[in-house]
């Protein structure tokens, strides 16, 4: 039992280093168990002991050594013999005495005691304990005699309690345990006097009871009550007789103000001692009148602040933990109205002995140095003395290695078996320091303490600490290595302690490794590895964001995470510091939180934290939840007036988002009942608005509230406030004068709604006359119709109308005169003197006399000119009658005609035109349009390519617009990539319509640029592409070339693949031979492939499909012509222009390819030139 106590309870402590460079360092149980040590005491009772008389006496005494100490006491210096006392005894493995004293005298075990530990390696003892029993002895007997004062003098009620052990503590209460309260003018002393600075009326009373409590029998003593009688002086003479022989009469005259006084301290000045640590408490108690107010200031400088503080109302002045520098003096000042009076108190400090330097223990090994010091301080400067194994060291066994100087032992050369345990004592008046210091003189190899192959893991740049715990004796020095040990780690970035600890203030990669510790002093060495792993850091990549959302939406907080692959994270989410709530709405994913259906409940603050085995890194952000606002409440009308009242109400909650708009709404049950129309908006800043009415409306009010989610659900209707009918105050808007017939006059209004009306009996007084001519207004007065007509009047002629309100009331005010005019009729005149300027060959202005305005008979719209193309100039166009109108403004009297057609006749005539229509047209005129540049030409084709010719065939413009004076033809070459050549120009005469180009080059593209002319000028071109064919013997050159450049320079099963080809080839020549139609078949870009043509079976070029743009690669069909956009293929291509292709029955033609037509068809057939639909250019893509 006693091994299994030591190894759980003994924990030595060893200085490392010579002499003050001595190190604390922690030693494994384990390594305890073979090592000696001396007594070291652990637990003692305190110095004072006051015990409660009515428990056994327990004095502590425990200590720990090697081997186990015994342990033994003194009382009253004297040894106490517990094997002689059947009422004491002592725990096992322990010195602590156990005191029975059932049936005992407590007082016959008070005394001082000590006990002493030992073992034989030296002995320890304790403090001297002082044993006393706590005391609380009754209140004295006492007939407290009434006190009669008078109204406005001081007053002292004492208390005077029994004294205690500990002394009690005071409080004073009346006869139902309340506390009697206290103030400026009332209060207690810190002997537990109440003190009165002046007494009132309502101090009178016969229950001031003084309660003494002793705190360690937890009994509470009670005084007799006192009785206070407080009377002015009046009542004083009048009772005084009768009162004076049998009570105490305290009276200094009448109750007027005074100046103040001290009640205590008493003089100008006093005096006070304090021991260091204590508190220090400082009173002044003033009387007077009116009540003096206490304040306090210290003459030799400052409070101190954090140790000072005000009791009883600024009487008391308590500091707290004294230091000698709160010596000095105090001022306390009493001050009223009439004066201030001053009391000086002067305050020293003295101290009982304290540590600056309690000796510690000491391990040295033999011949080793060391010193054991013991320095304390106080006031006065406290006495050191020494002792060894509890004798005085003067008279302990001689020892030259040992020598004592004042409050240090210098050991030298020590030597083995001259451990022992040594006293340091220092004492002065105001009390002792008692400390127990061990030399240890022992031999023992190193040992590392560090577990072997200790793995550290720390984060990259953090510090790493790897420990080297260590024993031996002399003390091991500690070395250390990395990996090879080809050095010691000394010196930046490393740190080597004194415990041997190696420290890596900023760790980094590179710093992970194997790491040795090696302990070696003079009797050996031993070494330890550990590891260091430095890891990635865990960081939030992405922070959650600060959300704001609406209620019962979904929210998503995210949160990315780096750490180190090697550490396994944890993800944990917090609401504001807390757990998050046990709702499966709330979703945690491995980097996001979800929130669905969000309540108000859900906002606050969010935290994600990354948690590994090493740091943890968070990010925060805040949910606010938003909604619409609560609807207004306890609407309220108030400042009611016949046409104005003042609505007010209480906003509802705003949800987190502020109120902007309140939106006041009416229904009015009168005219419109359960209809709610929007009043007014007031700033959500207010909650009142004044309301502007109208008569004989039946008003309910709601209030609608606006943030900016949205509007709140509408207030609960206010009380109906009913306006009363009066006269209209408006007329009806809208009112106009016009005619539907050429007879009449249509009046017309916007009808007035029962809120405009003010009133029951709602009608409309219609009048009018004719402007510049009645005098009289005619009237009529009409009601629930919103138009009234007048019949019989003169054709478009201006009448004044007015409309007024009127009700049962009244009539509405004055209202505005309208000017409108009667109906109109069809204009009786057509323009005349009609004329016409030809400006060019597109464009004409015509004039003409504007018509009388009485011919008119209405309101001038503008004048129409219609016009058409009768017919070209030229022979061979077609004749159009297509009408065209232009329209013109009534203040006009020309206008132009734009668009028209070159080389024309156009006829033409004006009208004039009113609200009712057209009035008769002008006699038609007739003009010319001069001649202008052709359109381009209807077609453009080239035919019978051969080595070195083209044919162009062509056909005349669709619009000539003149006499055509003859054709321009423009070509130059194209070569492969895409240059142009030299432009060759070709002027060709009216008449023709196909050219052969001769002498061109073979196996060239050409581009052509084609326009037909006037006498006017030139036209747009249009353009096409061609080629001369290959010459025989080149194209026969090629192949052979082609053929034997495959067979020489390719493997022979690409030449295999070719032959093959070419005999699908000629397949398919002789499979359609028996049509003149051939397949067509997909051309090759490569210049060595080339589509065949029919009676050679050589090779021609490809040329470009593109408009203006020749491209590589482009197919070019048998006739040599190239059109654009070649996208598609369609069989109508086939037939020929004509479309009169047919099929055979197994799919094939019948009928020829038609390749040109004949001059006559082309100048008759309206061919054009422009590119074929994708759908007719197809058919050009084949193999001939």
């Amino acid at each position: 039992m006693e091994r299994t106590r030591a190894r759980a309870t003994v924990f030595l402590m060893l200085f490392l280093g010579n002499l003050g460079n001595a190190l604390e360092v922690p030693l494994d149980p384990k390594v305890l168990e073979g090592l000696p040590q001396p007594p070291t005491i652990t637990h003692q009772s305190p110095k004072d002991y006051i015990i409660d008389p009515r428990e056994n006496i327990v004095i502590h005494c425990d200590a720990k050594g090697k081997p186990h100490p015994s342990f033994s006491w003194t009382r009253n210096g004297t040894h106490f013999d517990i094997d002689q006392d059947p009422k004491v005894t002592m725990r096992p493995h322990s010195g602590t005495l156990v005191v029975d004293i059932s049936g005992e005298k407590v007082e016959s075990y008070e005394g001082v005691y000590q006990c002493t530990a030992r073992n034989e390696h030296g002995t320890a003892v304790s403090n001297n304990i002082v044993i006393r029993q706590s005391r609380s002895p009754l209140w004295s007997k006492e007939r407290n005699e009434p006190i009669i004062v008078q109204e406005g003098v001081s007053l002292v009620l004492q208390c005077r309690p029994p004294a205690g052990l500990p002394p009690p503590i005071i409080f004073w209460m009346d006869i139902n345990f309340q506390r009697l309260p206290q103030s400026s003018r009332v209060s207690q002393a810190l002997n537990g006097d109440l003190y009165f600075s002046n007494v009132l009326k309502e101090d009178s009373r016969n229950d001031y009871i003084c309660y003494a409590r002793f705190p360690h029998t937890q009994t509470i003593q009670q005084k007799q009550p006192i009785t206070v009688t407080v009377v002015n002086l009046d009542a004083i003479n009048e009772t005084v007789a009768a009162l004076y022989n049998e009570t105490d009469f305290l009276s200094d005259g009448s109750a007027e103000e005074r100046r103040p006084t001290f009640l205590i301290p008493s003089g100008s000045s006093s005096s006070k001692m304090v021991l260091r640590g204590q508190v220090l408490e400082l009173e002044c108690i003033a009387e007077g009148l009116p009540t003096p107010e206490v304040s306090w200031s210290k003459v030799s400088g400052e409070f101190p602040a954090k140790r000072t503080s005000f009791l009883h109302f600024q009487k008391t002045l308590r500091i707290v933990d004294v230091s000698e520098s709160d010596a000095g003096e105090y001022r306390c000042t009493a001050r009223n109205r009439l004066a201030s009076v001053h009391h000086t108190i002067r305050v020293t400090v003295k101290a009982a002995p304290y540590w600056i330097s309690a000796p510690r223990n000491l391990v040295l090994a033999p011949r080793e140095r060391g010193n054991l010091i013991c320095r304390a301080s106080g006031t006065p400067k406290p006495t050191i003395t020494w002792a060894m194994n509890g004798i005085p060291i003067e008279n302990s066994p001689k020892d030259p290695s040992r020598k004592v100087e004042g409050d240090t032992i210098i050991f030298e050369e020590v030597q083995t078996g001259s451990s022992a345990v040594y006293q340091c004592h220092a004492s002065n008046e105001y009390g002792y320091l008692l400390s127990n210091a061990f030399v240890n003189v022992l031999s023992e190899t190193p040992r590392v303490l560090t577990p072997a192959n200790k793995v550290y893991q720390v984060i990259r740049n953090n510090h790493a600490l790897l420990d080297c715990s260590s024993f031996g004796s002399p003390i091991p020095k500690i070395t250390w290595f990395k990996d090879s040990r080809s050095s010691t780690l000394d010196g930046d970035p490393y740190v080597l302690h004194e415990n041997g600890t190696l420290e890596i203030h900023v760790a980094q990669a590179l710093n992970s490794g194997k790491y040795t510790c090696v302990a070696r002093n003079s009797l050996g060495i031993s070494e330890n590895h550990v590891y260091l792993e430095v890891k990635e850091p865990t960081r939030i990549l992405k922070q959650p964001e600060y959300k704001v959302v609406q209620r019962n939406r979904n929210v998503v907080f995210e949160c990315k995470v780096k750490h180190d692959p090697s550490l396994i994270p944890t993800m944990t989410w917090v609401k504001d510091n807390g757990e998050l709530p046990d709702d499966e709405r709330f979703v945690v994913d491995s980097d996001s939180l979800t929130i669905t259906d969000v309540t108000e409940n859900d906002a606050g603050t969010y935290t994600c934290i990354m948690v590994t085995t090493l740091d943890q890194d968070s990010a925060s952000a805040e949910l606010t939840v938003v909604e619409q606002p609560d609807p207004p409440t306890d609407l309220e009308l108030t400042d009611q007036k016949p046409r104005s009242v003042q609505l007010t109400w209480i906003p509802g909650d705003e949800h987190n988002s502020p109120i902007r708009i309140f939106l006041i709404q009416y229904a009015d049950s009168l005219h419109h009942h359960g209809h709610w129309h929007n009043l007014t908006m007031v700033p959500g800043t207010k909650t009142t608005a004044h309301l502007k009415l109208s008569p004989y409306v039946h008003y309910t009010f709601r209030v609608l509230a606006l943030n900016d989610v949205g509007l709140s659900n509408p207030s609960l209707p206010s009380r109906m406030y009913k306006t009363n009918p009066s006269a209209p105050d408006e007329n009806p808007s809208g009112v106009d004068g016009f005619g539907t017939e050429h007879d009449n006059l249509v009046i017309s209004w916007k009808p007035m709604s029962g809120h405009q009306a003010n009133g029951p009996g709602l009608q409309y007084k219609v009048m009018w006359r004719q402007k510049d001519v009645d005098k009289e207004w005619t009237s009529v007065t009409v009601a629930n119709v919103s138009k009234f007509m007048v019949s019989g009047t003169p054709t478009f002629t201006p009448y004044e109308v007015q409309v007024q309100a009127i009700n049962d009331y009244g009539i509405g005010p004055e209202p505005a005169v309208v000017t409108g005019h009667s109906g109109e009729d069809l204009p009786m005149q057509a323009p005349d003197n009609v004329q016409v300027l030809v400006l060019n060959s597109s464009l004409a202005e015509v004039h003409w006399e504007p018509v009388p305005p009485k011919t008119v008979r209405g309101r001038l719209k503008g004048y129409k000119v219609y016009y058409w193309r009768e017919r070209s100039l030229h022979k061979h166009n077609p004749h159009h009658v297509e009408q065209q109108v232009l329209t013109f403004s009534g203040n006009k009297s020309h206008g132009m005609l734009p668009g028209l057609q070159p080389y024309s006749l156009y006829l033409f005539n004006v009208r004039v035109f009113n609200g009712k229509g057209e009035g008769p047209a002008s006699s038609n005129q007739q003009f010319e349009t001069p001649e202008g540049v052709p359109g381009r030409p209807s077609f453009l084709r080239i035919t019978n390519p051969n080595l070195d010719s083209l044919t162009l065939e062509w056909g005349p413009p669709y619009d000539r617009n003149g006499r055509l004076t003859g054709y321009t033809l423009k070509y130059q070459t194209v070569n492969i990539s895409n240059e142009l050549g030299p432009v060759e120009e070709l002027a060709l005469p009216a008449n023709e319509t196909s050219v052969t180009l001769l002498n061109l080059k073979y196996s060239t593209r050409y581009k052509f640029y084609f326009n037909a002319k006037t006498g006017q000028g030139a036209g747009p071109v249009v353009t096409e592409e061609a080629a001369t064919i290959m010459d025989e013997a080149m194209a026969a050159r090629q192949v052979d070339i082609a053929t034997q450049g495959w067979f020489i320079g390719l493997m022979c099963a690409i030449a295999l693949l070719i032959l093959v080809l070419l005999i699908i080839c000629f397949i398919q020549r002789n499979k359609g031979g028996k049509y003149p139609v051939k397949e067509k078949e997909d051309a090759h870009t490569d210049p060595e492939f080339q589509p065949m043509k029919e009676d050679d079976c050589t090779f021609g070029e490809y040329s470009d499909t593109e408009d203006h743009k020749p491209l590589k690669g482009s197919r070019t069909p048998s006739n040599g012509t190239v059109h654009r956009d070649n996208s598609d293929d369609s069989l109508v291509d086939y037939g020929g222009d004509g479309g009169d292709g047919q099929f055979n029955e197994d799919g094939s033609f019948i009928g020829q390819y038609s390749g040109k037509s004949s001059a006559r068809d082309t100048a008759g057939g309206h061919e054009s030139s422009e590119a074929p639909s994708p759908v007719n250019t197809s058919a050009m893509n084949s193999f001939v």
